[in-house]
């Protein structure tokens, strides 16, 4: 009964949600650790929604699934200038902020879209891609 309620391709859909809360989760919970924004809710619906997007386009236009998928890259670069365009008129006149932030949510959608694309040894490479970089110390002018 069970099994023709669900199907082969909407079980590696669960479990690859399942994976973008993991890989949500993960990257989310270091930007928060920072009291950076975009942590864990943010990076998980992120990564969730372009991967369903990317799977959906599969699903839809088997023979061009780019097509669907590649505007996600187009609304992802609206999110992130928006987060960097609020703070900045918000805080600081002369210069530009959360731009890591905003490369975050880039990533995040890169990561939904490797899952989507049943791709997710890739997805799990970015994770830990993202992690190690956003982990790098800073140099901070004049400080050795």
């Amino acid at each position: 009964m069970f099994e023709t309620l669900v199907s082969s391709s909407e079980f590696l859909f669960a479990i690859n949600l399942l994976l973008a809360l993991v890989f949500g989760y993960v990257i989310g919970a270091e930007r928060e650790s920072r009291g950076k924004s975009a942590g864990i809710a943010t990076q998980c619906l992120v990564i969730a929604g372009s991967m369903t997007f990317a799977y959906l386009s599969v699903l839809m236009e088997p023979t061009a699934p780019t097509r669907i998928a590649s505007n996600v890259v187009t609304g992802i670069g609206f999110l992130g200038a928006g987060i960097i365009f609020h703070h900045a008129m918000q805080k600081a006149k002369d210069k530009v902020v959360n731009l890591t932030t905003a490369a975050t949510i880039w990533m995040a959608a890169a990561i939904g879209m490797a899952l989507g694309f049943g791709t997710p040894l890739i997805a799990l490479a970015l994770t830990i891609f993202t992690i190690a970089v956003l982990r790098i110390p800073h140099v901070v002018p004049g400080q050795h």
